[in-house]
């Protein structure tokens, strides 16, 4: 069987907490049970994550915003 006779669609999408959070608090870290939240809204619509990664994003110059890429597949 050849890895390419499947037909798999992926997307890459960024989960990442407002900014309002790090100009308040000077960083804003993800929420577990929003991203949770997020993370099962995908799955019911049938994407399986296959690897995230953390990633620190600057915010307004002198604030951090923590944000989450996720790579999600399912069957085309």
């Amino acid at each position: 069987m050849s890895i390419l006779s499947h037909n798999v669609e992926y997307q890459v999408v960024i989960f990442a907490e407002s900014a309002l959070g790090s100009i308040l608090l000077g960083s804003s870290k993800v929420d577990p049970i929003k991203f949770a939240e997020f993370l099962n809204i995908h799955a019911k619509e049938g994407w399986k994550v296959v690897t995230m990664e953390k990633e620190i994003r600057r915010s307004f110059l002198f604030f951090t915003v923590e944000a989450m890429v996720v790579v999600m597949e399912k069957q085309a």
